[in-house]
């Protein structure tokens, strides 16, 4: 039987919101800090994944970013990749506070972006126990390339207007973080518009927006670089047709990490969340946590 636990922590002074699932056995157990990618909160498919880990008598801690979902932060729908990372500092410094958790053994999952985000989190943070990797954003470059031209040239104009207003404390300017083929947005892969909204619960609302001043950012963003700083064995499960984070450049990122596993998926960006892909997956990552960290 799981427990789901709302919880909440202090991130540089703003409270960021989530939920703890815990599993029904004794003592301490294993904690996965867990967190979505380009603007997605803790309820787009999160939730299947923390079950199945749970199911093997692991913790699991689900959080939303400051300025995204229930966590606070003011404006709302900002992507800030510096405050991003401190979140996820905050949360491994909470998981490691939770009477349940063992805090020798805490280990981050991140998608997409956030498989990003746990990268250069690990870099810095020797005592982690594993991290787990999936469709990872590892160079910002290689993302930007994989944009449209005139998709960019269109982001980059909202971008600069966002960035000027913000000096004068307009309201942001938005723009859309999935889109179809040619339209401005964040994401405009074939795949991107259907894929993202599918991620979230039936029924429920997806704020399909950000700030476009996140556009100027991301091409600066290289988490890949920091690979070989990383202690803790990394499981990188990288999607072979990722039409959003290239395969290509994640794979000569992650061997240069001291203790990698790679796993290979013919599946798109947003595939591996769904359906045969995510059982695959899923199927994987609870293998290599029974090898590095079993419960």
């Amino acid at each position: 039987m799981t427990s789901v636990t709302p919880i909440q922590f202090p991130s540089a002074g703003v409270t960021c919101r989530g939920d703890l699932y815990l599993p029904d056995t004794p003592g301490r157990a294993p904690v996965l800090v867990m967190a979505h990618g380009l603007g997605g909160t803790r309820n787009m498919r999160l939730p299947a994944y923390a079950e199945r880990f749970v199911a093997q008598g692991y913790a699991c801690l689900l959080f939303d970013y400051r300025h995204f979902g229930d966590s606070d932060g003011q404006p709302r729908q900002l992507l800030d990749i510096k405050k991003q990372l401190q979140d996820w500092k905050a949360a491994v410094a909470h998981a490691r506070t939770l009477d349940q958790a063992d805090p020798d053994r805490v280990i981050l999952w991140g998608t997409s972006f956030s498989g990003g985000h746990v990268l250069a989190t690990a870099a810095d943070d020797p005592r982690l126990a594993a991290v787990i990797s999936q469709c990872p954003f590892t160079d910002g470059l290689a993302s930007t390339l994989a944009t449209e031209p005139l998709v960019s040239a269109k982001l980059t104009v909202r971008a600069l207007r966002d960035r000027l207003g913000a000096l004068a404390r307009a309201e942001p300017v938005m723009v859309a973080v999935a889109g179809r083929p040619g339209e401005t947005a964040l994401m405009t892969a074939p795949d991107a518009w259907d894929g993202y909204m599918n991620l979230a619960p039936d029924g429920a609302e997806v704020r399909n927006e950000a700030a476009a001043r996140f556009a100027l950012d991301i091409i600066r963003y290289y988490p890949g670089r920091k690979t070989a700083a990383i202690q803790a064995p990394v499981l990188y499960c990288v999607c072979d047709n990722d039409t959003v984070a290239p395969a290509r450049q994640t794979l000569r990122h992650a061997s240069r990490t001291p203790r990698h596993q790679i796993k290979h998926y013919q599946a798109g960006h947003f595939e591996i969340y769904l359906g045969e892909a995510f059982e695959q997956v899923v199927a994987d990552q609870i293998s290599f946590l029974k090898e590095h960290c079993p419960a």
